[in-house]
């Protein structure tokens, strides 16, 4: 895959210097033309870490993915740029869940001018542009993120009050895309999985992410979030594709559909849980 392919596929028509100023810029493009999305697992389809497999996802088919496809896709495009990226090992609520919860993330490290930068584009609401990684606040926008270190090698990243996940740490260990295989396959298979039990659709949008649950839309912002429920399969395809960047084609002929069925009986199990616990 050709840089020149990868820079069109996010509509990123700035100079090519691997500077600060690109790696913010292209940062902030592959975050707003990649959704975040696990399609294909609720289709029943395989996740291939392989760069040619994701290559061909997520630039020539111009789909999205889950966390370990878009840093995966996102550190080729920054490799191609120029810049020095390293992957490593996240543990999304590791703070919460203990050390269980490594490796169900990752993030990207990139060295630039003796300094180092955090960039992640698997957060379905993550931050627009990558955090200097140093202890203390950083904002962004009407948003506030934290860093901390939590010993020479581990650290971890506070979200914004009110998203969709408290905080998630990362050591600095580099890693590669095919040391993250065995656990992308019991994430993207496994029956209790949230990516197998909830179809995930994400993408920011002037100032607020939006979020597809099911077939609930959210929308998070600094000033809190809102929600409502799709009625029927036509409003749904036309938000995967009109909203969420989602190439309907690329599901194939019945894939809509499926999709449809199963973001309704997820939502219908939802509301009886809920129900029952109420």
């Amino acid at each position: 895959m050709t840089l020149d392919a990868m820079l069109r596929r996010i509509g990123y028509r700035g100079r090519i210097t691997p500077d600060l100023e690109m790696l913010f810029a292209l940062h902030r493009c592959w975050r707003r033309t990649v959704p975040y999305e696990n399609l294909d697992i609720q289709l029943g389809r395989p996740i291939s870490l392989d760069p040619d497999v994701l290559s061909d996802k997520l630039i020539r088919r111009r789909r999205g993915g889950f966390c370990y496809e878009q840093n995966a896709g996102l550190a080729m495009l920054l490799r191609l740029s120029g810049f020095e990226v390293s992957m490593v090992e996240g543990g999304v609520m590791r703070q919460a869940h203990g050390n269980a919860m490594w490796g169900n993330h990752t993030a990207l490290i990139i060295d630039l001018d003796g300094r180092q930068w955090v960039a992640d584009a698997g957060i379905g609401d993550g931050f627009m542009e990558p955090l200097h990684l140093r202890e203390g606040t950083q904002k962004q926008g009407s948003f506030t993120y934290r860093l901390e270190r939590l010993d020479p090698q581990t650290w971890r990243f506070h979200h914004h009050p009110g998203a969709t996940i408290a905080s998630y740490d990362f050591r600095l260990q580099p890693c590669e895309p095919a040391d993250f295989a065995a656990r992308s396959q019991e994430l993207s298979t496994a029956p209790v999985s949230p990516y197998v039990t909830t179809l995930i659709t994400a993408r920011p949008v002037a100032g607020h992410t939006l979020l597809l649950l099911s077939r609930t839309v959210r929308q998070y912002s600094a000033d809190g979030r809102s929600a409502r429920t799709i009625e029927d399969v036509g409003e749904f395809a036309a938000t995967l594709r009109e909203k969420l960047l989602v190439p309907l084609e690329d599901l194939g002929p019945d894939g809509v559909g499926r999709l449809w069925e199963r973001a309704r009986a997820q939502d219908d199990l939802w509301r009886t849980r809920a129900q029952e616990s109420g």
